[in-house]
């Protein structure tokens, strides 16, 4: 698995490492969330809040990422994982059909 992480500028591919992975944390949030809003265990009040919560994290990692200027090394390192979990999937789809 190859991550490309500007080597130049290391801080800004640390940085971009942590805020990809905080995202990816923050998506996992909103699958949960969804979840349990399928399962209809929320309130109106509560749904009304999670989803105000959950547009205002996403407007605060945009923020930050361009207050920051790692927008370009988040997208680098969700592009290698991307493709890392693919080479997974397909590895593992390749052992099953042996």
């Amino acid at each position: 698995m190859t991550i490309d992480i500007d080597g130049d500028d290391l801080r800004t591919g640390l940085v971009g490492l942590v805020v990809a992975l905080a995202e990816i944390v923050k998506e996992t949030l909103k699958l949960q969330a969804l979840r349990r809003v399928e399962a209809g265990s929320l309130t109106e009040e509560e749904l009304e809040r999670l989803g105000q919560a959950l547009m205002d994290l996403d407007d605060a990692f945009e923020r930050m990422k361009i207050d920051l200027g790692v927008t370009d090394a988040v997208q680098s390192v969700r592009d290698g994982l991307d493709q890392a979990v693919d080479d997974l999937v397909t590895t593992l789809i390749g052992a099953e059909q042996r």
